[in-house]
């Protein structure tokens, strides 16, 4: 079965953006890591993103139906699934619009790729990612640990509240007090 994995930035008490859903660089520190993210990018085969994830690209240009420009900059080609029952546009070769059920969805996209070298990354939001960790979906957590606090939030699993153990496989640092923990979860 495929590997999904939760790649995100978060702050220090582990806000994926403030309460007005903005995650930009007034939040987070996107430059000081030497291009590791998007070598890190590289790596997957398919991005999951939610509607409010997606759209947040909107305000830099992206138009409905494009490829996220982050995921497009760092893996020209990569597959994106974006997930949202309010969003309307014509799904294309790099971008499918889903409207099923996430976790039906999810459950099957990983059953259906045998290869085991492939992985696919979940971007984002927190709503997406707490079903998904409700229903034992993701496989590993890559936090980029921003040395901020903001008090209030978009948390990182939404309104999840699942007890989940973690093992510590790796962990970077950089100057700039940002962190990168990667954590098997434990389910």
């Amino acid at each position: 079965m495929i590997e999904l994995v939760y790649h995100v930035a978060v702050t220090a008490d582990l806000f994926i953006a403030d309460k007005n859903g903005v995650a930009d660089d007034s939040v987070f520190l996107y430059a000081d890591d030497g291009g590791d993210f998007f070598e890190s990018v590289r790596q997957y085969h398919a991005v999951l993103m939610g509607r409010k994830t997606y759209e947040y690209g909107f305000q830099y240009g992206l138009k409905p139906g494009e490829p996220s420009g982050i995921a497009q900059a760092a893996h020209p080609g990569l597959k994106h699934y974006i997930f949202s029952n309010q969003m309307e546009f014509e799904s294309n070769e790099q971008v499918e619009l889903v409207k099923e059920d996430v976790v039906s969805f999810c459950t099957r996209l990983k059953q259906e790729t045998t290869d085991q070298q492939k992985k696919i990354w979940l971007c984002g939001g927190g709503n997406l990612a707490g079903k998904l960790l409700d229903h034992q979906l993701i496989d590993t957590l890559i936090l980029k640990v921003n040395p901020i606090i903001l008090g209030e939030g978009i948390p990182l699993f939404g309104a999840s509240k699942k007890k989940i153990n973690l093992k510590l496989t790796d962990i970077k640092s950089y100057e700039s007090g940002v962190i990168v923990p990667t954590y098997q979860i434990i389910y």
